[in-house]
């Protein structure tokens, strides 16, 4: 195997024949979500769907017996799963 060394076409450590390539991100991400809600269509509430969310997260932890209890206070303790304050995001 033959491995050129040269600099010759090279100016800055970049080959001179390269054509900069450059998309903008930000834009595409809001078309991606214009799209997305585009998709779910005029009946969807967002509002019910975060409601309907927090209801589904009280149901998973309600009735738990003593112990169960002792590690999800001391998972939410240690940050690995969200309180009961605003939102739903584990504080790590």
């Amino acid at each position: 195997m033959n491995q050129d060394n040269s600099t010759e076409g090279v100016t800055d450590g970049v080959a001179d024949d390269l054509i900069p390539f450059t998309i903008d991100l930000t834009f595409e991400e809001a078309r991606r979500r214009a799209e997305v809600v585009a998709a779910l269509g005029p009946e969807w509430d967002p509002v019910a769907a975060l409601r309907g969310e927090d209801e589904a997260y009280a149901m998973l932890y309600s009735g738990l017996d003593t112990e169960q209890q002792r590690t999800y206070d001391m998972l939410v303790a240690a940050g690995v799963l969200p309180g009961d304050g605003t939102g739903r995001a584990a504080s790590h």
